[in-house]
């Protein structure tokens, strides 16, 4: 998964603006930084050594801990677009009814036009111009307790901080430099295939079984007692959501071919798209089509069908299966990619269908705005399992990464088979982590199979990615079992399943799934 540079983005922008402006677009007002503030801003190398020293020590970074200078130094070094968390003053335990709540209520509008007025009087009152998103003073979310705005001013920061309506202001679009991280220009923190899902023809026989009509089993099914529920359940009547870069257009299995084989007719896959591209005066949404195959993966192995063409079979083979294109690559760390997650998270949220939602993405720290998203979805009684980390064995220190590391997910990660915790030489592992799935074999290192982007030869995945959407899977497995009982109840039959149960560690939670004992097979 390559990333630009900030001299090949800056290029990048320069050539898009240039483009845009010839286009005859409506002009729009840039901000400027005045000669007054020149000496406070924070250049990006230090914006980037604050962020890295944050998560080294503290295991995340959160931008209202800051001080103005630093969240108006990254503000006005991106695009100027500021998130603006709000409220009715006097709000209480707002995270818990986030979903429940509607900003479309009386009392919420008037917050949020409070915020909007104090940013304009501001201005005003300093001379500065007022600056425009799309032609608007302001963004406001229909949804979520959020709206944004342009800003320039470091004032406006400070007269927020003041107001009871305000609960976090943060830069949309600021981006840490990932390869600090690493240090290598290739930071993979999510998946160690990253954007990659090409057929594997030298699959080994012992990495899979051969199972009726003519599917490819992984060799970590049984393992994991999947293929041992099947005699009970799998997956039928239930509902996943799967947030990711997509699904391939190109994948008949995962498109209309989604009944082939022994899986059921009747069910559905549904995609939608959310994640936009270009540039805040110019978005426009790129569909659901998977450009990166990540996503691909991920949906193969949480339910491709029992086939009869030799392809992976997932572990829900007959559960439905509703995909949002959220992001474009696995770090959810553009501005585009927040907002695409926050609107998938919704949209999953709203669906009285869907049960589950996996996650296999993230980034190294917190993002105000997706987490209102995740509360918006968890409050609405969704089961929303998140990927703790996949980067380099030299850098998978970091930690649990957002938003597995809020208690609002069930954060998992992958291990070695074999006696004993050993995770897989990627992944990430920590406190938050609740569940663990075997992924990596202990000699080979080969790792589970999944359906590739196009034709009937598997690939294979690995890291806490295919962990997550191994559980995904398992959960669909279980709700299909008991479907009278809620999303707690769901996940404490999973707990109970799990090898360390009741104990927990404090790396690797309750231990592997087994899918089979949460089922009620012995």
């Amino acid at each position: 998964m390559k990333f630009l540079t900030r001299s090949g983005f800056s290029f990048l922008l320069l050539a898009i603006i240039t483009f845009s402006c010839s286009q005859e677009e409506e002009p729009q007002l840039q901000p400027t930084v005045p000669d007054s503030q020149q000496s406070k801003l924070i250049p990006q190398s230090e914006l980037d050594q604050l962020i890295l020293k944050s998560i080294q020590e503290t295991g995340d970074f959160i931008w209202m801990d800051q001080t103005d200078e630093v969240i108006w130094s990254a503000l006005v070094q991106s695009d100027s677009i500021l998130t603006i968390g709000y409220q009715p003053a006097g709000s209480e335990n707002l995270n818990a009814r986030i979903g429940q709540i509607s900003v479309s209520d009386p009392q919420w509008v008037a917050a949020a036009q409070k915020v909007i007025t104090q940013v304009n009087e501001t201005r005003t009152s300093r001379g500065n111009p007022q600056l425009r998103i799309n032609n608007q003073d302001a963004d406001i979310h229909e949804d979520l307790p959020f709206l944004e705005m342009k800003v320039g001013d470091i004032q406006v920061l400070r007269d927020l901080r003041l107001m009871e309506e305000v609960r976090y202001y943060e830069p949309l679009s600021y981006e840490f430099d990932l390869s600090l991280l690493q240090g290598a220009e290739e930071a993979r923190i999510m998946s160690d295939s990253g954007c990659s899902n090409d057929p594997n023809p030298n699959i080994p026989g012992s990495d899979f079984s051969v199972i009726s009509p003519n599917a490819r089993q992984s060799w970590n099914y049984s393992q994991m007692g999947i293929s041992q529920a099947w005699a009970t359940s799998t997956g039928a009547g239930v509902t996943v959501g799967i947030i990711d870069t997509g699904v391939s257009s190109s994948q008949p299995l995962l498109g209309s071919s989604f009944g082939n084989g022994a899986s059921l007719n009747s069910r559905s896959i549904s995609k939608f798209g959310t994640y936009q591209t270009g540039f805040w005066w110019w978005k426009r949404p790129d569909g659901p089509n998977d450009r990166c195959g990540h996503g691909t993966a991920m949906s193969g192995v949480i339910a491709s069908p029992r086939n009869g063409v030799g392809n992976a079979v997932g572990v829900a083979y007959n559960a439905n299966l509703v995909s949002v294109r959220g992001t474009s690559d696995v770090v959810v760390n553009s501005g585009n990619e927040k907002d695409g997650v926050a609107d998938a998270l919704v949209l999953l949220g709203k669906r009285s269908d869907v049960k589950i939602i996996s996650m296999s993405i993230g980034d190294v720290f917190s993002n105000s705005k997706v987490a209102d998203a995740v509360r918006y979805a968890y409050n609405r009684g969704k089961l929303i399992f998140a990927a703790a980390g996949t980067s380099t064995s030299f850098t998978n220190w970091v930690g649990v990464i957002f938003p597995a590391s809020m208690s609002e997910t069930v954060a998992v990660t992958g291990v070695k088979e074999g006696s004993g915790y050993r995770r897989c030489d990627t992944c990430h592992s920590g406190s938050q982590v609740e569940f663990t799935v075997v992924m990596e074999r202990a000699g080979s290192e080969n790792k589970p199979l999944t359906t590739a982007q196009s034709g009937n030869t598997p690939a294979t995945v690995g890291g806490s990615s295919v962990a997550t959407a191994t559980a995904a899977g398992i959960a669909a497995l279980v709700w299909q079992r008991y479907p009278s009982l809620n999303r707690d109840q769901i996940l404490q039959k999973m707990r109970e399943s799990s090898d360390l149960y009741p104990n927990k560690n404090s790396q690797y939670g309750y231990g592997n799934l087994n899918a089979a004992r949460a089922v009620g097979i012995f």
